[in-house]
């Protein structure tokens, strides 16, 4: 979500239709030979609407970026920037200036052309029409110009390493001049899939975009189905109601699909930290010893084995290895409730642990109660429902003392400098360190943000639990299957069966 990741699908962050009929398992689509083909992808989490540029929450991108909407790059499985709608592009020796060559014969879904004048449009309206915090990562722009109709030319005010990667994110979905009348609910994009229908409280269906500029999708229909109860969610591809489980939200569930001449299990890593939140701004958390205390309180290893069935990873920072100032910092607060109670100095506190209603969530909030007791923290657990209660609740207006949610954007560490995001952290020397990373040669960069992070874990401005992994089971013969989950987006392109 600007960050929260939440992912709101897996936790994040509808419709079985007559073209689908909900079932993953009926072939309607080209799959070259004459025969239909169709999949149907379990999910948690449904986007309250279809606009990303006015909605929080990972659940809106991870459906519609790269398949409806694209923009000039794209992070590929390794998390590296490559072409998208930009055939190329040219940096300035001063960095100040990128020069993009746009493809060709490109196409948006409402038949309009895509031009210079849309990446002009796209781009600007970032600054004047997005509701997002982190549009301010486009704050670096000082204007963006059409050079011809194939070419765009963005030129910053000081040179940023995350310019560009920025760009591969939402913030960089490109736009039809006369296509966003309706975002929440018709999405006009790009991409190799177009908006079929959307059945509320039960599925999405994407269509094969007969007029896409690339490589056609080998699907005719996607059908993203979602479920508020992981075990439905696991019976519905038992009993072949869909073909893909997006995000297993059960480990120990993995056992029913153990059957290979029947299912597939992909295992590989996301962006995705499961953060303890604690609120800064508010007492006992707006103490730092205090802070340190949860810190040393938690079990990290026993609450992953508990509550995730030992996947993921023990990382203890806001940085995944996947990114290149990645440090191991589990070692900085060892479980020690000794330790914590003595930073609590005798004191003891009740708090309210308001958590979305997901399975990572709960499972962890659990262990964290259980954690916390025994240093003198009474924690009181209350679910919110997810993404509307707690999106408004948590994140919005800061009405929590402890939450716990996954933050699923990529390099994402910077929602630490914003006094204003619901952490409410406040430390001008960790702004101060981005502002130099940004700014610096790439060693530089490394350096800065490592630490950036370190200055984080000692402040104890939140607990970062543990990596959540990427987990997908699906029926045998479907391909396409990402591994990683290091981008915003679940993208489809690739996706068959056989």
């Amino acid at each position: 979500m600007g960050r929260i990741g939440i992912w709101l699908a897996a936790g994040g962050l509808l419709l079985a239709t007559a073209a689908c009929g909900g079932s993953g398992g009926d072939d309607r689509g080209s799959d070259g030979t004459g025969k239909a083909q169709a999949l149907s992808v379990g999910f948690v989490a449904e986007p309250a609407n279809l606009d990303f540029t006015s909605t929080e929450g990972a659940a809106i991108p991870q459906a519609l970026l790269v398949n409806v909407y694209e923009g000039l790059v794209k992070l590929d499985q390794d998390g590296q920037i490559v072409p998208l709608l930009a055939e190329k592009w040219d940096v300035s020796d001063d960095r100040l200036t990128y020069t993009f060559t746009l493809r060709e014969n490109v196409k948006f879904s409402s038949g309009a052309p895509f031009t210079a004048d849309d990446v002009v449009f796209s781009l600007d309206r970032v600054k004047t029409d997005w509701k997002l915090k982190i549009k301010s990562q486009f704050d670096v722009i000082d204007r963006v110009e059409k050079k011809d109709d194939a070419t765009a030319v963005v030129t910053l005010k000081r040179p940023s390493n995350g310019f560009l990667y920025s760009m591969a994110t939402r913030l960089g979905a490109m736009f039809s001049r006369t296509g966003v009348a309706d975002l929440a609910n018709k999405p006009v994009g790009t991409g190799p899939y177009t908006l079929g229908s959307w059945r509320r409280g039960d599925s999405i269906q994407l269509g094969a975009n007969p007029a896409y500029w690339g490589t056609k999708p080998p699907l005719s229909a996607i059908t993203l189905k979602y479920f508020k109860d992981a075990t439905a969610m696991n019976n519905a591809l038992l009993t072949g109601g869909i073909d893909v489980i997006s995000s297993v939200q059960a480990p120990e569930s993995l056992q029913q699909f153990a059957d290979t001449s029947r299912f597939q299990t992909v295992e590989g890593t996301t962006n995705g930290e499961v953060v303890l939140s604690m609120n800064n701004k508010r007492p006992p958390f707006d103490d730092k010893q205090v802070r340190q205390a949860v810190r040393h309180a938690i079990d990290h290893k026993v609450l992953l084995d508990t509550a995730w069935a030992g996947r993921g990873e023990l990382i203890g920072s806001m940085v995944p290895p996947t990114d290149p100032w990645y440090e191991d910092r589990t070692g900085d607060y060892p479980y020690n409730a000794a330790k914590a109670r003595q930073l609590l100095g005798g004191k003891t506190y009740s708090v309210k642990m308001r958590i979305p209603n997901l399975p990572y969530a709960v499972n962890s909030a659990q262990v964290v109660k259980s954690q916390l007791a025994q240093i003198g923290i009474t924690a009181e657990i209350e679910p919110l429902e997810f993404p509307a209660r707690w999106l408004d609740q948590v994140f919005t207006k800061g009405d929590y003392h402890l939450s716990i949610i996954n933050h699923v954007e990529p390099r994402d560490m910077g929602i630490f400098a914003d006094k204003s995001y619901y952490f409410g952290y406040d430390n001008p020397e960790f702004g101060r360190l981005l502002e130099s990373a940004d700014q610096g040669t790439e060693d530089q960069q490394a350096d800065d943000l490592k630490q950036a992070a370190k200055l984080l874990s000692d402040d104890a401005a939140a607990d970062w639990l543990f990596l959540f992994p990427n987990l997908i089971v699906a029926k045998k013969g479907v391909t396409g299957l990402p591994k990683n989950a290091i981008a915003e987006s679940f993208d489809f392109t690739a996706l068959t069966k056989q």
